[in-house]
């Protein structure tokens, strides 16, 4: 009877400590700016040494938000953390804007600026160490350039692994799944992705096709301001519709790809050895 005794004991104690160890398996936070430092120290980087650094600007997009570059990273990176097995540093929420700059509450940092500004953030997640740094990058232009110059000259010095995505970008194939057509700026895609985070960002009411202007397909013209803040990537195609269904659709679809591109890179580093 004793052992009997023993063996249930056995079986009622190990559910009990699994239940207790259970909030273990992730730590309380996944931002970097909401953890605790000693909860920090605990789990960087014994168990997770990947960041995703969201970047961005404030520049216009239409019937969206001022911040939808930022909007759009950091909620990619909210998504996928858990996923990816990441921390979310803060978003990197002034960049680079270009031809959209006089739009009122846009901002512009110079690249003189904003160059050194990056580096010395991947720096200090170095020095946080996080072996493998993915920039979820929200913003185009010249941005995108600086970004990849700063993120390999970062791997390089100091034998850590980056990776940056351009998120609209690296969803084109899905753009034209979900929607049948080409996007834009402030496009159909990208508001749709805005409108699946968030719909009270998104005024409908105010939308109207003449506000989108579509590239120039031959580099005939080019203006300074862009006159509409809705840029099309090719010209018919593009035009925002409001399809919650189809929105909440392609955020999905979006998210997925990047988690999953994320997890593969990082496999093939790993066994590579790098």
């Amino acid at each position: 009877m004793n052992n009997f005794l023993c063996v249930l004991l056995v079986f009622l104690v190990i559910p009990m400590n699994a239940l207790a160890n259970d909030h273990l398996s992730d730590p309380s936070t996944r931002e970097m700016d909401r953890i605790n430092w000693m909860e920090f120290q605990e789990w960087i980087p014994d168990k997770i040494n990947t960041v995703l650094l969201p970047t961005g600007t404030l520049e216009p997009h239409g019937v969206a938000n001022n911040g939808a570059d930022n909007t759009a990273p950091f909620a990619i990176s909210i998504t996928i953390a858990k996923r990816t097995n990441a921390m979310v540093a803060p978003t990197l929420a002034y960049g680079m804007t270009g031809s959209l700059a006089a739009y009122p509450g846009a901002f512009k940092m110079s690249e003189q600026v904003y160059k050194p500004f990056v580096k010395e953030i991947l720096q200090g997640l170095v020095k946080n160490k996080f072996k493998n740094i993915i920039i979820i990058n929200g913003h185009d232009g010249g941005q995108t350039a600086v970004l990849n110059e700063v993120a390999a000259e970062i791997a390089n010095v100091y034998g850590v692994r980056t990776l940056v995505i351009n998120w609209w970008s690296f969803a084109a194939d899905i753009t034209k799944e979900v929607f049948n057509e080409n996007g834009g700026h402030a496009g159909w895609n990208e508001n749709a992705f805005i409108q699946a985070i968030d719909p009270s960002l998104i005024q409908q009411d105010r939308y109207n096709d003449d506000l989108a202007t579509p590239y120039s397909q031959n580099g005939s013209w080019s203006a300074t301001p862009f006159p509409s803040s809705i840029i099309l990537y090719q010209e018919g195609e593009g035009y925002v519709k409001f399809d919650q269904k189809q929105a909440d659709e392609y955020f999905k679809k979006v998210t997925d790809k990047i988690a999953t591109f994320i997890i593969e890179v990082k496999t093939k580093w790993d066994k590579a050895g790098l």
